[in-house]
């Protein structure tokens, strides 16, 4: 068992694309989805480089790893096609069923959150080790026992968990879930699992991005104050 955390500056993700470059795709999808709904039709690099505050380069070089439709000079790209090759390019088109444990809080704002169809997420089921949680139904999905998560998983050959448990009991459902057949693991909890090299995870560390956002706000107040 070891620590497996597919993050950091030296990752590389989707055949040798930058990992920095795989998180911004997605921001591109959402700024051409808005700007097509206000009726445009075409965008160039630069201007959604500008709409983004990014670098122009940038833009241009994540776009050429991800799209198949080329773009016409003058007019920039087609924003139906350049959508279209880039969801293709993350799989959204490909809905991955996943499975969530620890329906509290978190997890039940999750189970509503109907965003992640989106990007191709379906989240099937919840589970919780609360008889009180179990049997209801939160935000139109099914919240069964801990006793069924095995048969469950294996009967809908769900392969992605998203993990919201408190912290002393996320090793303990990872390990089930690893047992179940489960192969990629969204862990919001602050513990950080321990899986075989099998089993992906992707750690949301929120006290690591309050962090960031914290030392970024403190910088641009010492800069005003100058």
């Amino acid at each position: 068992m070891r620590t497996v955390e597919r993050e950091g500056a030296n990752m590389k993700a989707c055949n040798g694309i930058a990992l920095a470059t795989f998180q911004r795709l997605p921001v591109y999808v959402r700024a051409l989805r808005e700007m097509r709904e206000t009726g445009a039709e075409a965008v160039s690099a630069p201007a959604l480089a500008e709409r983004l505050g990014f670098n122009p380069s940038v833009v241009k070089k994540d776009l050429s790893c991800a799209i198949v439709s080329m773009g016409k000079p003058k007019t920039g790209y087609d924003i139906n096609g350049l959508i279209t090759d880039i969801e293709n390019f993350l799989g959204y088109n490909n809905a991955a069923d996943a499975v969530l444990v620890g329906v509290g809080k978190l997890g039940s704002a999750l189970l509503g959150y109907r965003g992640f169809e989106t990007y191709g997420l379906n989240i099937v089921a919840g589970f919780d080790a609360d008889e009180k949680v179990a049997g209801t139904t939160v935000g139109g999905k099914k919240v069964f026992g801990m006793e069924k998560l095995a048969s469950i998983i294996r009967r809908l050959h769900v392969k992605l968990a998203v993990l919201t448990t408190p912290k002393e009991a996320a090793q303990d459902t990872a390990d089930r879930l690893t047992a179940a057949g489960i192969r990629a693991i969204w862990n919001f909890t602050p513990e950080q699992i321990k899986t075989p090299p099998t089993v992906a995870v992707k750690n949301e560390n929120m006290a690591a991005s309050l962090a960031v956002l914290s030392k970024q706000l403190k910088e641009i107040l010492l800069k005003e104050a100058r």
